[in-house]
């Protein structure tokens, strides 16, 4: 941040400084987000470090709370940002969310390997925190376990199902093959003086990962709840979060149920392009499964997918984005095994020296099917989270600091995500159908997310009306569960069991994170659809989409106040 800007409202030095504080205390977290200095160390654990942030976020608020009221439109939304980030956070202590670690994607565990996947080892920095992180490892595991301890002390517990998912990805991860050993193996290939260094910390993380393992299942499992939907106090409380709007769960599923119908109607017309005769479950089945349809390797995979990142750059930056040139390269990675299948972005770090990454979780797949992949590519990367998350870093002259690298609000992120994938649907670079197809199934996935997760977790029945195919096993009128859950995406978005298995958990361990990229793709079409109509024939989408991405993540009520300019 500017000497100027910082002179000129306390609130961007405000933001530094919590930037500062919250990466020392969450080292990991900073990892991420591509702040310097703290690649070295985990932080703390342990319940004594959820007391330091909470202490943190405590502490800034009220802070906040003393600033001299904002001078400029640039400070108001510092300043609204900020308190928007934190409010959440400071919930989830009142509430003892932190205790509350365990969950098939996003908590700490999960997080582990692919932390040490952002390291490189092939320079002398990324060697040396690398080997830190590998030798403090186990007293890292064993705070954690303190905060699980706790947990169970309090009664403050996940379902069972979630708890059994950590289990594995804790035995998945040291494993031969896994992230945590492959950390080891690309340290010890740069550099094989380490050799016996490495294995001698690779076989303490290994014992201590186990030892945790069997902690979860002597201690943690035969306690945890069978149930698993949260209930409705915890999953509003977690919409709001990951909205930024008070959601209308009633209106939302209604509408999300009147989608399906129209997504699964246009589907079945473009699968019959593919073949009119077969279907569309079975030219699903086909794409899945036929090499023709498909990458023959992971490393095939990801140079596809690295060439359409970057000829989508090429042809779309300057005409229908502002792409700054820092950020013209994005780079496509395959995840460490052992996490939950899919693919997730990590972006450029605050000097922008890392470059944006995809990173790809494919499992134990070696022919790679393309159809759907090619608008993930879109959604993760360029003109997805890439050029999204991009251009809040390089915004250093407007934003403030916390908001450029540690401000995330999922409805605005993922909802700029899935907006990108129907743009790209809208500018034909989804030339294929069998890549439109995909990107329909994509579709269908998000707004089965919005039914399955309102459903689960809110323990509501599906609509006695709901337009489920005929072919589909799932029957109107009976209750959400997670085998019902599993083959709504199975039968309906053409997702294999597996991957279907790992989304529905996911859902059940993240309540209301997974409706975000529905919900948000829809309120920024509304916005569009907005300007449209307000501008006429001065309507410029370029400026759109500048507009959208100028404001950093906000909350999508606050997006709607900035986009159409209402105060």
């Amino acid at each position: 941040m500017s000497t100027t800007r910082s002179s000129r409202h306390p609130v961007f030095d405000l933001a530094d400084r919590f930037v500062d504080a919250f990466a020392a205390t969450a080292p990991m977290e900073a990892t991420f987000a591509g702040i310097d200095g703290h690649d070295d160390r985990w932080g703390d654990l342990s319940p004594d470090g959820i007391v330091a942030m909470d202490g943190l976020l405590r502490d800034t608020r009220a802070e906040l709370d003393r600033m001299p009221p904002p001078t400029d439109e640039d400070t108001a939304l510092a300043v609204r940002a900020l308190a928007d980030h934190l409010d959440p956070l400071i919930a989830e202590h009142d509430h003892d969310d932190p205790l509350r670690d365990l969950a098939h994607l996003g908590s700490t565990i999960t997080l582990l390997p692919e932390v040490l996947g952002l390291h490189d080892p092939e320079t002398e920095l990324g060697r040396s925190s690398l080997l830190a992180r590998l030798r403090s490892l186990p007293e890292a595991l064993a705070g954690w376990r303190r905060r699980m301890e706790l947990a169970v002390a309090r009664q403050v517990l996940v379902a069972r199902r979630q708890a059994e998912s950590v289990v594995r990805q804790l035995r998945d991860a040291v494993a031969d093959g896994g992230g945590i050993t492959q950390a080891a193996t690309r340290l010890v290939d740069a550099d094989p003086g380490l050799a016996g260094e490495v294995e001698r910390h690779l076989g303490r993380v290994r014992a201590a990962a186990e030892d945790t393992a069997r902690w979860l299942e002597a201690s943690y499992l035969p306690v945890a709840p069978e149930r698993d939907g949260v209930g409705p106090e915890r999953y509003h409380r977690a919409l709001h979060g990951h909205l930024g709007t008070d959601l209308d769960v009633d209106e939302t599923t209604a509408w999300a149920w009147e989608q399906l119908g129209v997504l699964l109607a246009r589907a079945e017309q473009v699968a019959a392009r593919i073949d009119p005769d077969a279907g569309m479950r079975a030219v699903l089945d086909r794409l899945r499964h036929d090499p023709a349809y498909a990458a023959p390797s992971p490393e095939a995979f990801r140079a596809l997918m690295q060439e359409r990142q970057e000829l989508a750059l090429d042809k779309l930056a300057g005409a229908h984005f502002d792409v700054p040139e820092e950020i013209r390269r994005v780079d496509v990675r395959l995840a460490p095994p052992g996490g939950a299948l899919g693919a997730y972005y990590v972006g450029p770090s605050e000097d922008l020296s890392r470059p944006g990454s995809i990173w790809w979780a494919l499992g134990d797949r070696q022919v790679i099917p393309l159809y759907e992949e090619v608008s993930t590519a879109y959604h993760e990367g360029f003109p997805g989270h890439h050029l999204q998350t991009g251009v809040q870093v390089t915004l250093g002259e407007r934003l403030s600091r916390a908001h450029r690298m540690l401000i995330w609000n999922p409805g605005y992120g993922e909802g700029w995500a899935l907006y990108a994938e129907t743009l790209m649907d809208e500018l034909a670079y989804l030339e294929e159908p069998a890549y439109e197809l995909g990107y329909l199934t994509s579709s269908l996935l998000r707004i089965l997310r919005v039914v399955v997760d309102i459903g689960l977790h809110l323990e509501r029945p599906i609509p006695a009306d709901a337009p489920v195919p005929a072919w589909s096993s799932v029957e109107p009128g009976t209750p959400w569960s997670f085998d019902r859950a599993v083959a709504a995406l199975t039968e309906m978005a053409g997702v294999d069991r597996t991957y279907a298995d790992s989304e529905v958990t996911r859902y059940l361990g993240w309540p209301g994170q997974a409706i975000s990229y529905a919900v948000g793709q829809r309120e920024i079409l509304r916005l569009r659809a907005a300007r449209r109509a307000r501008d006429g024939d001065a309507f410029d989408l370029r400026a759109f989409h500048a507009d959208v991405l100028g404001s950093g993540p906000v909350g999508l009520d606050h997006l709607g106040e900035r986009v159409l300019g209402r105060t």
